[in-house]
């Protein structure tokens, strides 16, 4: 069984001991150096409130340089070219490659005591064993967000994105994992595949599509107007859009569709290059608190690998299956992997020409 599926039977309501036997260091007893006058996080636009960061100011007197990225992509390619960022969010299958670079540094525990209120279903899994390199941070689907009142039938599948009724109305991210997978995923193939042919087949399929989308900003807010005004009546999204979306809208819906979705992960990293590890690892420290966590997951409606916030989350938001998925679709969702050197570019080459090809 793939170590990630049985990661999720745990979180699907099955014991919480025995999926990880990861032991937290000790409290550091050394002498600590002095904290940085800043920290520079490095971060998808809506995905920490200012309202975090602004505590971690108030108590720590670090000042917290917000930076931000559009895609996966131009992340890891600002990471690699040396940009100095002292903690960033990074998307836990494009770990691998990063660490085996040297881009990442290795996490001291000691200044992070707070690793014990994650999960272990989220500990010491394949991506990076015994978490050296990273701390979770969030994790969800990729799905439907659908207008009910504007389909003409349910949207039950992937496929359905394909459908001439909805021609002009089918609204999508520039992400290139995610649309190769939805492709991949309408036309039966495995996710994560590396078969040329197969992805040949997905970057066709794409390019039948691509005369119906519609490009959505990557941040939620600016990008559930189109589908609130009709513009749109499909969109591939995640949790964070269909609730924002529903709080106006109560005919929008969140479908995974039956062949099953995609689960992805985010990770807190620390760049090799950072002048400032120590201060960045008191951060994580904060971050990882119960009611700072919660905190997050209350502002951003995205499910925490932080146990220990669980009480201090919204009732609402923790048990509406949208953002903390139930045993049914965990059994039917597949984690992105990290690809191989070249299936990395087989990927980049189909979303280029995609992104090319007409019209």
């Amino acid at each position: 069984m793939n170590l990630f599926r049985a990661v999720l039977g745990c979180l699907a309501g099955l014991l919480l001991s025995a999926c990880s036997n990861y032991m937290i260091s000790p409290p550091a007893t050394s002498t600590n150096p002095p904290l940085a006058k800043e920290l520079i996080f490095y971060n998808w636009a809506d995905y920490m409130p200012q309202s975090v960061l602004d505590a971690f100011t108030a108590e720590y007197g670090v000042k917290v340089t917000y930076l931000t990225y559009e895609s996966m992509e131009e992340a890891v390619a600002k990471v690699r070219a040396g940009h100095k960022y002292d903690v960033v969010v990074m998307e836990h299958d494009l770990i691998p490659s990063l660490v085996a670079d040297g881009y990442l540094a290795e996490v001291d525990y000691r200044n992070i005591p707070n690793f014990k209120n994650i999960s272990v279903n989220f500990r010491d899994l394949t991506f990076d064993p015994a978490n050296k390199h990273s701390i979770p941070y969030n994790y969800g689907t990729t799905g439907l967000v659908v207008r009910n009142d504007l389909v003409e039938a349910p949207i039950t599948h992937w496929a359905d994105l394909w459908d001439p009724r909805y021609g002009g109305k089918i609204g999508v991210r520039a992400q290139p994992t995610e649309l190769i997978s939805v492709a991949l995923r309408s036309l039966g193939y495995p996710l994560n595949s590396e078969d040329p042919q197969e992805l040949e087949a997905a970057l066709q399929h794409l390019l039948d599509l691509k005369p119906s989308v519609i490009f959505m900003d990557d941040e939620t807010d600016n990008a559930i107007p189109a589908l609130l005004n009709g513009e749109a009546v499909i969109m591939v999204g995640w949790a964070e859009d269909a609730v924002k979306a529903r709080q106006v809208n109560k005919s929008i819906t969140y479908i995974l569709p039956e062949e099953g979705t995609m689960f992805w992960g985010d990770t807190y990293v620390l760049p090799a290059n950072s002048p400032r590890k120590y201060t960045a690892e008191l951060f994580l420290n904060f971050l990882l608190r119960p009611e700072i966590s919660a905190q997050i997951v209350n502002e951003n409606h995205y499910a925490t690998a932080n146990e220990a916030a669980y009480p201090f989350i919204d009732p609402e938001i923790i048990n509406d299956p949208i953002v903390f998925p139930r045993a049914e679709t965990i059994q039917k969702a597949d984690w992105y992997l990290p690809l191989s050197p070249a299936g990395e570019t087989l990927y980049a080459g189909i979303w280029e020409r995609f992104m090319a090809g007409a019209p």
